[in-house]
């Protein structure tokens, strides 16, 4: 079983501590020994990486991914790619995601339905490098819903299949069970784009969330939300809805609920979509009078607002920022981090953690990702730099010296030519 000896760096092993002066062992795909610099392993055979005091922390952990989305300026862009090709640019997006030092990823919907499963797949086979990833459905709407782009008289789509009723959803979960999907993904609000669903509005019945979370439950299978609305929220709370996206508009019940919730549930706000919209996007044609008059600054503020409490009451709250747009593209998704210190007020050391430590329970493997502890997956990246003190420097990268998925080298280390480092 190969083995490798990471010395002279700085570990931020995302448990809390900082970084400390250490070595660490990676035995075949796991993480064999973790000890401070100068302390006795044993290293028999084992190839030698001096880090030059670099940082070797965690691999990132994305959890709200759209590898197959193509960072096209609208919805229905999505629906114009035939799935040859759009298979080809999702494996493309998992290297993308897997050379920005994101190691896992928790799919937040796939744009065809097979897309996601089929990416899972090859890259668990070891056919194509990307990163660890859990698959989920389509998004699952309604008539007029968020993602319901269609025309009368003319044929358009996009990310979503169409359900009307409790038994449409019904089937349509139990189709994408037996296709191999590991989240089923629902849209019971709507988005401030969307004239005919906004994002306070709730557009999906009781029924047809319970239809849905019916099926997830019964074979196994966890039920993501975009829920922007306080409702709608409430609703997939009381049927067992684990993964709440968005969750902006939250009002104090259901806050209340989410606190109650918050041994099983995540809320991941995504604020990245929200941010660029606003302000990166006028090269698509929304400014930001434009975006401002959608009701996203409006939305923003208060997202803010409620992150920060749902926070203070321990609810686990991740980055993952929708990436996957034009002015939001793929492969920026590391930005989230830096929203996190930037608008939610999250340390530097909290914002990492949850993107690391908070990543490996979003991927139910809390217990063997996500932090750098004996008996963890060797998913693991080396830094030119320390996080804790830039987490700016978790987007570039060119400062991602190495990346380690599953005790293999995806980057080899590039570490020879490097000065000692130290931890600022």
């Amino acid at each position: 079983m190969a083995k490798i000896l990471f010395k002279n760096v700085n570990v931020l092993d995302c448990t809390g501590a900082p970084p400390f002066a250490g070595q660490v062992l990676v035995e075949g795909n796991r993480i064999k020994a973790v000890a401070p610099q100068g302390s006795t392993i044993p290293t028999e055979g084992a190839k030698v990486v001096d880090g030059g005091g670099a940082t070797l922390m965690p691999g990132l952990i994305e959890s709200h991914s759209h590898m197959s989305f193509l960072d096209t300026p609208d919805l229905e862009g999505l629906g114009f790619v035939p799935p040859e090709e759009h298979m080809l640019r999702t494996v493309r997006n998992a290297k993308k995601m897997l050379d920005q030092g994101f190691t896992a990823c928790n799919s937040a919907a796939a744009a065809k339905p097979r897309l996601d499963v089929v990416l899972r797949n090859v890259i668990n086979a070891g056919d194509f490098p990307g990163p660890r990833s859990l698959a989920a459905s389509p998004e699952m709407t309604v008539t007029s819903g968020l993602g319901d782009v269609r025309l009368m008289h003319m044929h358009r789509e996009t990310f979503a299949v169409i359900c009307d009723g409790a038994e449409e959803f019904r089937k349509m979960s139990r189709l994408m069970v037996r296709e191999g999907v590991d989240t089923l993904k629902i849209n019971p609000s709507g988005d401030e784009f969307i004239p005919h669903a906004r994002a306070h509005q709730t557009v999906m019945t009781e029924a047809e969330i319970a239809a849905v979370c019916d099926v997830g439950h019964a074979h196994g299978k966890r039920i993501a939300a975009h829920a922007r609305s306080a409702e709608s929220v409430k609703l997939c709370l009381k049927h067992g809805v684990a993964v709440i996206y968005h969750a902006t508009l939250v009002d104090e019940e259901a806050c209340d609920a989410l606190q109650a919730a918050k041994d099983w549930c995540f809320v991941s706000p995504t604020l990245g979509i929200n941010y660029t919209t606003l302000n990166e996007a006028a090269k698509w044609g929304i400014t930001t009078q434009v975006a401002e008059s959608m009701g996203m600054r409006i939305e923003l503020d208060i997202g803010i607002k409620n992150m920060k409490e749902l926070k203070k009451r321990g609810v686990r709250v991740l980055p993952g920022g929708d990436y996957g747009f034009a002015w939001n593209p793929i492969g920026t998704n590391a930005r989230d981090i830096e929203h996190f210190v930037n608008l939610l007020g999250f340390s530097p050391m909290d914002a990492i953690l949850s993107a690391t430590k908070l990543g490996g329970e979003i991927m139910m493997a809390g217990n063997e990702l996500g932090q750098v502890k004996p008996g963890y997956l060797a998913d693991m990246i080396l830094v030119d730099g320390n996080p804790v003190a830039n987490v700016k420097l978790l987007q570039d990268a060119n400062k991602l010296l190495m990346i380690m998925k599953d005790g293999q080298f995806h980057k080899e280390p590039q570490v020879a030519a490097q000065s000692q480092r130290q931890i600022a």
